[in-house]
């Protein structure tokens, strides 16, 4: 529903806008996961600062057995007083695809609202927001759907909009009206004029042909490399756990090292990482 839709300039925008904008109490606690964004990471130990909450980190199995596993790891940090539970919708350093609906039915029943970091889901997964049933949703167009650096996008459940405190404070808006929520003063119009094309590109081709393609090329070059010595992949081996995004690494070699010579020598980009057990390069 457009009420519970706003633009915004990123997934990082849209992220801390629930995460500071909750009324939080001392004691409160939240959960989120050591691979999750580290910005967002960061914005929870500021409310943790701040207001007294208690953050707890789970670290997700790169390869896990089945849903349930990752279901009850999250379900084992929650409390009585966790009031947010922060998920990837895919993990940004390994290209995990976490199973969000599973995980959003498991905390409403524990009463706790659900914030999922969708910054390399959307446009690259086929789904739609609704049947996720998440209370929050944050994304950034810039991605996977080719829209100019700049678009974000923030979904928030109705009742949960009169609930959170503006990132920015805007002009008087009616309490449930979400614009408030993504009031950043004078907005470059050439993004609202982009992201008409970008849709109707995206559109053109398909999601379910786009993220088929997509999930084509990364197990064309992963399933060579799985199980070869001393090569360690971050990425589960279940296809239906990933689609475009992979992380490899080589045993003895840096994660830079590893980046440096993969464009010097062959003109192949990545990203190297080595944070939360993940040493190794993301691909693309």
């Amino acid at each position: 529903r457009v009420e519970e839709l706003a633009i915004t300039r990123n997934t990082t925008e849209s992220l801390d806008m629930v995460i500071s904008g909750h009324d939080w109490k001392a004691g409160d606690a939240a959960v989120m996961a050591e691979q999750d964004y580290g910005t967002m990471l960061e914005m929870f130990e500021q409310v943790s600062r701040r207001h007294g909450v208690r953050c707890k980190r789970v670290s997700v199995p790169l390869d896990p057995r089945s849903d349930d596993e990752l279901v009850e790891l999250y379900a084992a940090a929650l409390t009585p007083r966790t009031r947010l539970l922060l998920v990837s919708h895919v993990i940004n350093i390994t290209g995990h695809v976490l199973p969000i609906r599973k995980l959003c039915d498991m905390a409403h029943a524990r009463g706790v609202a659900v914030l999922v970091d969708g910054a390399h889901a959307f446009a690259q997964l086929d789904f739609a927001l609704p049947d996720l049933d998440c209370d929050y949703y944050g994304a950034s167009l810039h991605k996977w759907l080719g829209c100019p650096l700049g678009a974000g996008l923030l979904y928030a459940r109705r009742e949960r909009v009169p609930g959170l405190w503006p990132l920015l404070a805007p002009p008087p808006k009616p309490a449930g009206d979400i614009a408030r929520l993504a009031h950043s003063g004078t907005y470059p119009a050439h993004i609202d004029l982009a992201l008409r094309d970008a849709i109707a590109f995206h559109e053109s081709i398909g999601i379910e042909r786009k993220s088929a393609r997509l999930r084509h090329l990364q197990r064309h070059w992963t399933a060579q490399v799985r199980g070869l010595p001393r090569i360690r992949l971050n990425t589960p081996s279940d296809p239906a756990r990933c689609c475009a995004i992979a992380n490899v690494g080589i045993e003895g070699l840096p994660p830079a090292e590893l980046a440096r010579r993969l464009l010097d020598e062959h003109r192949i980009y990545t990203v190297a990482i080595d944070v939360a057990n993940v040493p190794g390069v993301r691909v693309p």
